[in-house]
């Protein structure tokens, strides 16, 4: 299906992939994600990998519509420390940092990071994508506008999905002309788009196809779930599920999720569905 090259170890995915997701912040939208302690990270890093996870996503500060933005320095001493223990205590744990700060980035894979998630796509940080270049690391380029404190008002497109695909092809190219290898692209649901544009993403998933890039769906516990439900985040696991599943059918190669079990779950039900013919 893909193969991504993380720091010279090939990840071969014969079938879409599962990330897990830690948070080593005080503010991610939600709670159980969150770890701040060593010995939670390590239980909860060994706890997804069980269940299955491909590879673990370490954020140093939440992305949720609205929230503030912590400094670079601020975020390299949350997250540095802890992803050098998960990399001590799990060599063979393929962890992406996510961070839209080159001098981030720069730190965290010195650590042990081998992908960088960048869910600004390069626009926060003039340095980034060079930086994503002279690293020769994997690299997730994520569709958004403005930042995360204001992108919930730039929602409005006279094209949505001809638009995002603009928006990566000129990405795509900035990348390559760095010296950047493997991209994945992440449309970014929840980024700069209402629940009903999501939903309507959700349906047109295919036309991703068309740029020849593993795609990774970030549905997990967002409003898009738990607003449409009427339901707390913390009830969410069902709804990301149901999401997860149609994402998988329309073309996503890789689920970026809280619940490792679920999804992987999803992942194997519907590969054998495939199978079926």
């Amino acid at each position: 299906m893909f193969t991504l090259n993380c720091k010279g170890r090939l990840l071969q995915a014969e079938q879409p992939l599962v990330m897990g997701i830690i948070n080593i912040t005080p503010d991610s939208f939600f709670e159980a994600s969150r770890s701040q302690s060593t010995d939670k990270l390590l239980r909860l890093a060994d706890k997804m990998i069980g269940h299955g996870a491909a590879m673990i996503d370490i954020g140093g500060q939440s992305t949720r519509p609205g929230s503030q933005p912590v400094s670079a320095d601020d975020e390299l001493r949350r997250v540095i420390d802890p992803l050098r223990k998960l990399a001590e205590h799990f060599p063979e744990l393929v962890i992406s940092i996510d961070t839209w700060y080159s001098k981030v980035a720069t730190e965290a894979v010195s650590a042990g990071a081998a992908i960088i998630n960048d869910i600004s796509g390069g626009s926060l940080d003039p340095d980034m994508i060079a930086t994503a270049g002279r690293l020769q690391v994997p690299y997730i380029l994520t569709h958004t506008r403005g930042t995360p404190e204001n992108m919930q008002q730039l929602t409005r497109y006279k094209a949505m999905v001809p638009e995002m695909l603009g928006y990566f092809t000129e990405k795509i190219s900035l990348l390559r002309m760095a010296g950047v290898h493997d991209i994945i692209i992440d449309p970014g649901f929840g980024f700069a788009k209402t629940i009903p544009q999501n939903f309507s993403l959700l349906r047109q998933l295919p036309q991703f196809g068309i740029l020849g890039l593993p795609v990774l769906a970030g549905l997990s516990r967002k409003g898009t779930v738990y607003k449409t439900l009427h339901i707390d985040v913390s009830e969410a696991l069902n709804g990301s599920t149901v999401l997860h599943t149609m994402a998988l059918m329309n073309g996503a190669n890789l689920l970026r999720v809280h619940d490792v079990k679920e999804a992987v779950e999803a992942v194997r039900l519907f590969t054998a569905y495939q199978a079926a013919g």
